[in-house]
């Protein structure tokens, strides 16, 4: 015996529905800038392959000129695909060209997102020893009672004095009552490398010929040198350094000579080969900004972070906040307590206002932020910086997702068009529309009444897919593109199934001879298990895909799964609250009008 029928109330739930979409339409309204228009508002986001974008194309570098191991080509490639997504950007495409090369695509609007996605992004602290003015010395007349032969000088102090103090969350050891303050001091985050890469690489020059480049008197000159050299005769001779290029040959110099000779400029120390600086275990010389630093070896490196996050702190400046494994921990706390006590080899030969020594945080070939440490940090620590929230927000995604294994310089940057991309689509479109008209032209010739259900199923299902296309492009990212567009119209083919189920059913209980109005309801609840176990299918092969693929096949997968999900929604509050709504009405029980046709005629015959 079957259950007893609860009373219909289909208004609810086309009342429901109506609510839905006010707010779909709310969202997609003000999801956009206040200021946008309304084509801006309710325009879905659109990938490469239907709008065109940009290409950019990364090619590896290493010291000894090689090729880079497959290996490490692979695991760049998943670290720089991992920097695109954090960065909002769906659908990337991030592949290996050749044996040195990696070809990120994007769509036009998501050009910036992959401005620096291909920087090493290792990162270091190290002590500062010293630090000097970086910037080129003015090209003095020899001194006919000069020497030329090079002689230890006094270490020259800085014109300006590095100010910020590093901060941290775990107290000061040495002073428990005060806890270190912040303060901004570096300028954005450094660019790796030289912007072109139209060189050939064929590794660093070895001393023998850098001294033949230099000439033996510089380069004997530049040997000699324990501090900065400041006398114009010595400047004279160290000239020929003036003239080396800063890409392979400033990298192959020695940190000494590049911290000792006034001619190799923070200019040139910047627009050293990516990767130039980041053994470890050898001291270094970096600049922030014009301030040129010797600094000792690495004992904290990026790999001792567990977690960098873009922070605002007390003073409301953009800052990256660290969080430190538990052996990376106890190598930062060593590092401080040795900088604040000065109780390391070598000491520290320029400190701050406090008289502390600095500790500088070096991300790839340049310092962000030389801060002076005021007591033996435990706990989190910062790196400050004057960052807006883009730079904060791109150099704590680039700490977290890793380092670079391999150094890339950009090798080509061009426009994408769209053209072979917007004549598949109008194509695509064309098919679709054409299906979609002989769909409706068959189903109001065979359910005719029952035709404009589909029919407005279609539409609003339709209405309701771009609106969620549209919010989601804003709030997540989501792009549209050719797969995507396949995921949608195959949909079309699982919802037009669910009317053929639910309208068959329906003529099945009227042949058993129940009347047609009794036979909604009951058809509905007979058939709707049906459609759920269909539409589930769909969904978890659509989740499958997701999941286990990447690229197109991602984007496929969603759509469909984002269709099914919606066309679901419109079969349960409009589909069976509109027929409950037609059984009313004497068009329903019109053999000729309803579309059930023979059905009804045989019912009534039998009757």
């Amino acid at each position: 015996m079957a259950p007893p029928q609860k009373p219909n109330r289909p208004g609810r739930q086309l009342a429901f529905l109506g609510l839905l979409f006010v707010i779909l339409g709310a969202m997609v309204w003000f999801s956009g800038p206040d200021k946008a228009g309304w084509h801006d508002r309710v325009e879905p986001r659109l990938g490469l392959d239907l709008v065109g974008g940009t290409r950019v194309t990364l090619k590896a570098v290493t010291q000894d000129g090689k090729a880079p191991d497959a290996e490490d080509l692979e695991q760049a490639r998943q670290i720089i695909q991992s920097r695109v997504d954090a960065r909002g950007v769906s659908e990337a495409q991030v592949v290996i060209e050749g044996n040195d090369k990696i070809v990120i695509s994007v769509a036009s609007r998501a050009e910036d997102a992959i401005k620096d996605v291909g920087q090493a992004s290792k990162l270091f602290f190290r002590k500062v020893i010293r630090y000097t003015d970086g910037t080129e010395p003015a090209a003095p007349a020899p001194s006919p009672s000069a020497s030329a032969s090079p002689g230890a000088s006094a270490s020259p102090q800085a014109s300006a004095s590095p100010t910020p103090k590093a901060s941290g969350s775990g107290g000061s050891a040495a002073q428990p009552s005060a806890t270190p303050t912040p303060a901004p001091s570096a300028s954005a985050t450094p660019s790796p490398g030289p912007t072109g890469a139209s060189a050939e690489f064929k590794g660093k020059p070895t001393e023998e010929e850098l001294r033949k480049e230099v000439g033996d008197a510089a380069w004997e000159a530049a040997k000699a040198l324990t501090a900065p050299a400041t006398d114009p005769a010595q400047l004279e001779v160290l000239k020929p350094f003036q003239t080396l290029d800063p890409l392979l040959e400033v990298a192959a110099l020695s940190p000494e000579m590049q911290y000792n000779v006034p001619w190799i400029t923070c200019e040139k120390l910047n627009k050293r080969i990516a990767g130039a600086i980041q053994d470890p275990k050898q001291r270094a010389t970096a600049c922030e900004r014009n301030q040129k630093y010797y600094l000792d070896v690495a004992k904290v490196a990026g790999t001792d972070v567990s977690n960098a996050a873009p922070q605002l702190d007390q003073t409301n400046q953009r800052v990256v906040s660290l969080d430190f494994t538990s052996d990376g921990q106890a190598r930062w706390t060593d590092l401080t307590r040795e900088a604040y006590q000065d109780s390391g080899d070598p000491k520290c030969e320029a400190k701050g206002d406090q008289q502390r020594c600095l500790v500088a945080v070096v991300l790839d070939n340049a310092v962000i932020s030389a801060p002076e440490i005021q007591g033996v940090l435990t706990g989190s620590s910062q790196i400050t910086g004057k960052f807006t929230a883009a730079e904060a927000k791109q150099l704590a995604d680039n700490l977290k997702f890793g380092a670079l294994n391999v150094s890339f310089l950009p090798a080509e940057h061009k426009t994408v068009t769209a053209t072979l991309g917007a004549e598949y689509l109008r194509a695509g479109l064309l098919a679709a529309g054409i299906g979609m008209v002989l769909v409706i032209i068959y189903s109001f010739f065979y359910y005719r009444l029952l035709g404009s259900v589909i029919f407005l199923s279609l539409i609003l299902s339709g209405v309701l897919t771009f609106g969620m296309l549209v919010f989601l492009g804003k709030v997540m990212g989501f792009t549209l593109t050719l797969a995507g567009i396949a995921g949608f119209i195959v949909s079309l083919g699982v919802a037009a199934d669910s009317f053929v189920i639910y309208f068959e059913r329906l003529k099945d209980e009227i042949r058993e001879g129940r009347a047609p109005r009794s036979a909604v309801q009951r058809a509905w609840q007979r058939a709707r298990r049906t459609i759920l176990t269909a539409n589930a299918i769909s969904l978890m092969a659509a989740a499958i895909l997701y999941i286990f693929s990447s690229g197109p096949v991602a984007g496929f997968a969603f759509a469909l799964g984002l269709a099914t999900l919606l066309d679901l929604i419109v079969v349960f509050l409009f589909r069976y609250p509109i027929m409950a709504m037609f059984a009313n009405t004497q068009a329903f029980l019109s053999p000729r009008v309803s579309g059930l046709g023979r059905v009804l005629r045989e019912a009534k015959e039998s009757n």
